[in-house]
């Protein structure tokens, strides 16, 4: 089990940084969802997540319908290997944010990843990828390799992801599948942010350090001494690997995990999307979280709190003409009505509900 410092440190994560801890453990990756208007400023949450509390260096692709392969390698290639800074565990924010702020997203038309920037150039830790969903399906099929691979080929080389690295696609309003097929049955963990719910890391920022920056001139390679410790170190996160790799999971946990898959398969409003990739995950999240609520073995508890996140961005909900009550002359228009408004949160907890597997003592 971890000790009462780190279970402590864990206690006090925010909801984001708690979801990029859960995938660095499981070394996996995942989908981040939130309102339109609040995009923006869940994009800077997210990099000073990486910065303050991983300690990990970060880069942004903002994705379009004229995004393309070569925008994608600029973007994520976004680190300077030939820097002095190159082992250190952050990197400073301006290096992996700046082709957010270049034209080369507006226009599908560029040129190819010279030479000579591959071989200057190596990938980040953490990949925030804004509205994926948006990506032409070459750009995506990309990430899925590069997700799967953990390496990306340029017209000239073979660049390869740091040993810790995450690729979070940051989507906005909508539930459900929205990316390619294989591509999301590859996406570990879907969770969705409220901005109601804030973001602690950007106010942190705003009043404390916008104060004295007019007072503090930076020079380009200068990073405060806070940073240089961030405060979930990856030893750390090492251990809570391996002791979830160690977590034990009963006959009776593993039998109800199994219940649940086949309530959510057959339950009439779902079309698909409980994979075998999904079932995959769904035990590694349910291993995952029992060091991270101190505990050395999985309960019935968690392994619901694994479902809620697993699944939501993998459900289809059937068509209303397709449901299977159709093929014995159910009224379409009353499938329609039973159906309407039904996503696959309401689906989960249905299955997690009265309608699912008896739970055991």
């Amino acid at each position: 089990m971890a000790d009462e410092s780190l279970i402590d440190k864990i206690h006090d994560l925010s909801d984001l940084e708690l979801a990029v801890l859960i995938c660095l453990v499981a070394k996996e990756h995942c989908i981040i969802d939130t309102e339109p208007d609040a995009l923006d400023e869940l994009v800077e949450e997210l990099e000073l997540v990486a910065e303050n509390v991983f300690g990990l260096s970060h880069a942004i692709v903002d994705c379009s319908e004229h995004t393309s392969l070569d925008d994608f390698a600029h973007a994520i290639l976004s680190i300077d290997a030939s820097s002095s800074r190159s082992n250190s565990p952050v990197r400073p924010r301006q290096e992996s944010s700046y082709f957010l702020h270049t034209s080369a997203f507006q226009s599908i038309s560029k040129s190819p990843v010279s030479e000579n920037f591959a071989d200057n150039k190596t990938m980040a830790n953490v990949i925030i990828a804004k509205n994926l969903d948006e990506a032409p399906k070459q750009v995506q099929i990309q990430a899925l390799e590069l997700m799967h691979s953990k390496r990306i080929y340029t017209r000239t080389s073979v660049q390869h992801a740091p040993k810790r690295f995450l690729f979070i696609a940051l989507l906005a309003g909508g539930e459900g599948p929205r990316l390619t097929k294989h591509l999301n049955d590859q996406i570990f963990i879907s969770h969705f942010h409220d901005p109601e719910d804030g973001f602690p890391n950007l106010e942190e920022k705003y009043d404390d350090g916008d104060s004295t920056s007019s007072v503090l001139k930076k020079s380009p390679g200068f990073e405060p001494d806070a940073n240089l410790w961030p405060r979930v170190s990856a030893a750390e996160i090492e251990h809570l690997s391996q002791l979830s790799d160690q977590a034990m999971v009963s006959v009776e946990i593993k039998a109800h995990q199994q219940n649940i898959i086949c309530f959510l398969r057959t339950h009439r409003a779902v079309a698909g999307g409980v994979s075998a990739a999904a079932t995959q995950h769904f035990d590694k999240l349910s291993r995952c979280l029992a060091p991270l609520h101190n505990l050395s073995y999985t309960t019935p508890s968690l392994i619901a709190l694994a479902a809620r996140k697993i699944y939501p961005h993998r459900i289809h909900i059937v068509k209303p003409e397709r449901e299977r009550s159709m093929q014995w002359g159910s009224d379409v228009d009353a499938v329609s009505a039973l159906l309407e408004g039904v996503g696959p949160e309401d689906v989960i907890e249905d299955v997690l509900g009265t309608a699912g597997p008896e739970v055991p003592l």
